[in-house]
């Protein structure tokens, strides 16, 4: 009987722990949530109604994923990359990202280019709207959809990691203004796969990826808002 009041009892904390978990991931991926903001516990346990030891809990996953770094007497902060860093995650996105629309040209159907193509649009009404955090959470998105045409999860999971540390660059060091993708080009793609010409659409990708690596000047921008309003929990 204990026993089975400990599973039931431990599934609600799951779905707490994934609710922050994702919030703190989608604020990081919409560049809301800031490299080396400080992510105290005690807010946390205020804003989400939990305890200590769920938010220790999703702390350790973040960091786990590289998206929260845990010092010692200091707490948990967002992670900050490196110059070294940034090459490093552009270098890696390079080769993943050719291979992956490689594999999404070969397996994209109809409905699938479609989908896509819809989605070009959602973009453009975002630029032309000027409303950037529905452009950058768009961008993303855009990515990682082609990650599952691939239909390679292990391909998916390691693009999810690449992309919320590059996040986390493009929040920390691009210029205002800026855009993180440029809407041509992703239509650019969007055409070479409904051909099914993965190399071209290889091709298209590294200088995608190259274009967006050029716009990253490697200095802070920018003024630190509130926790709360970072996570998207205030207005």
């Amino acid at each position: 009987m204990s026993a089975s009041f400990a599973i039931d009892d431990a599934v609600p904390d799951a779905g707490v722990e994934q609710r922050i978990y994702d919030t703190v991931f989608d604020s990081v991926m919409g560049q809301r949530l800031l490299p080396g903001t400080k992510l105290p516990e005690a807010p946390l346990c205020e804003l989400f109604g939990v305890t200590r030891s769920v938010v220790r809990k999703v702390l350790q996953r973040l960091a786990h994923d590289h998206i929260v770094e845990l010092r010692p007497n200091k707490g948990a902060v967002v992670a900050t990359p490196t110059p070294e860093e940034t090459r490093q995650v552009f270098e890696a996105r390079r080769g993943l990202e050719a291979a992956i629309v490689r594999l999404a040209a070969r397996h994209a159907q109809p409905a699938d280019i479609r989908e896509l193509r819809e989605r070009m649009q959602r973009e453009h009404e975002a630029m032309h709207g000027f409303d950037q955090p529905a452009w950058s959470r768009l961008a993303s998105s855009f990515h990682l959809r082609l990650a599952q045409l691939a239909r390679n999860p292990i391909l998916e999971r390691y693009l999810t990691e690449l992309l919320s540390r590059c996040s986390l660059i493009v929040a920390l060091y691009e210029a205002p203004g800026n855009a993180s993708c440029e809407h041509q080009e992703h239509e650019a793609l969007v055409e070479a796969i409904a051909r099914g010409d993965g190399d071209g659409a290889a091709t298209l990708m590294v200088r995608h990826l190259e274009a967006l690596e050029r716009n990253i000047e490697l200095r802070q921008h920018g003024a630190q808002p509130s926790l709360g309003r970072m996570l998207g929990l205030h207005a």
